[in-house]
């Protein structure tokens, strides 16, 4: 089907576009991982105020009239909320979006891949932080490396536009399986991602000296297969693409040492409605105040392009330029306020 023509952008006042939507479907996860949800109980959002499928719908509407085509869609783990598939339909009939994709810890993905893209997602990402059962059990307290290895290699045969792998690296912790990890994505024809362990939401225990940064991460892979080139590509995506000798293709997204904000057109839209600008950002808009009170579509997309209009978030730049730097929100600011939580705002 042939997309229609876009819309001028809409731009903030660094002069980054709005283009590039976050989705939420919900705050609830099935793993606890260490960089992402460490503590031992967690402040829920109420059911009564997830948005329905009807209202992202109509919300992503007035997302797409401004600008917007690209989409993805994120948790906490989008794959537990209750047919997702019928909302991936929805969204995959709109035109004006060109890419759909999905980000999921590919616990419950076996044997739903193939459903997932006949309803028309188009690309799909998978964390996976180990190969190693110990390792993933620690990390993310649960026993589900073989079910996750399953998940991917049903994507693999599902005929996705891609299929990418989505690796937090942890010095002490993973950092020795960077060569396993690829070779893993290889075989499944695969693109994986390395991610400096960021200190975002609730990784309440990150420390600057757990980071492996980026050009450890090159020199190391270097050690093994020869120089990694990088690939010259004009995109606001958060990955820096690099090319090995052998001709395997890789990313590094290096958020916390070499921060991208200058070309980022990300927002974010958390389950219950809150529209956030950047990732770091610790207050967000209500959207699902405004719709549920009646507010028509012109008011939404006022009210959405003047926040836009104003925006000049460089969280991770302010972040890498603090003196001291350590955890973004503590325990007690998260049970307060869950909109901090990564699993609440996606990433």
């Amino acid at each position: 089907m042939e997309a229609r023509a876009h819309p001028p952008a809409l731009l903030d006042r660094h002069g980054r576009p709005l283009r590039n939507l976050r989705l939420s479907v919900t705050d609830r996860c099935n793993l606890r991982c260490a960089y992402c949800m460490p503590e031992a109980s967690y402040v829920w959002l109420p059911r009564r105020d997830l948005l329905t499928y009807e209202e992202l719908s109509q919300l992503v509407d007035v997302f797409v009239a401004l600008g917007v085509d690209r989409l993805r869609l994120t948790g906490g783990e989008p794959l537990l909320r209750r047919d997702i598939e019928f909302l991936i339909g929805m969204l995959a009939r709109k035109r004006a979006i060109r890419d759909l994709a999905l980000t999921t810890n590919g616990v419950h993905l076996g044997g739903r891949a193939s459903s997932l893209r006949i309803c028309g997602l188009r690309r799909i990402t998978v964390s996976l932080d180990t190969l190693r059962p110990e390792v993933f059990s620690a990390l993310s307290q649960r026993d589900e490396l073989a079910r996750v290895v399953a998940g991917i290699d049903d994507a693999a045969r599902a005929g996705f536009e891609s299929v990418k792998i989505d690796s937090v690296v942890i010095r002490g912790v993973n950092d020795g399986e960077l060569v396993d990890l690829l070779e893993f994505a290889r075989e499944r024809g695969a693109e994986l991602r390395f991610i400096e362990y960021m200190d975002v939401g609730g990784a309440t225990r990150w420390a600057p000296d757990q980071v492996v940064p980026r050009e450890e991460l090159l020199a190391r892979l270097a050690a093994h297969y020869g120089r990694p080139e990088p690939l010259e590509e004009r995109s606001s995506a958060p990955a820096d693409r690099f090319s090995l000798p052998d001709g395997l293709t890789f990313g590094v997204i290096s958020s916390t040492t070499a921060p991208f904000c200058g070309a980022c057109d990300r927002s974010r839209l958390t389950a219950d409605g809150m529209w956030y600008l950047c990732l770091y950002a610790r207050l967000g808009l209500d959207l699902r105040a405004l719709l549920r009170s009646g507010a028509s579509q012109g008011e939404l997309s006022g009210t959405i392009a003047r926040s836009w209009r104003s925006r000049a978030d460089r969280g991770a730049e302010e972040r890498l330029a603090a003196h001291e730097r350590g955890a973004l929100a503590a325990a007690h600011e998260l049970r307060a306020d869950p909109h901090l939580e990564m699993h609440t705002r996606g990433g």
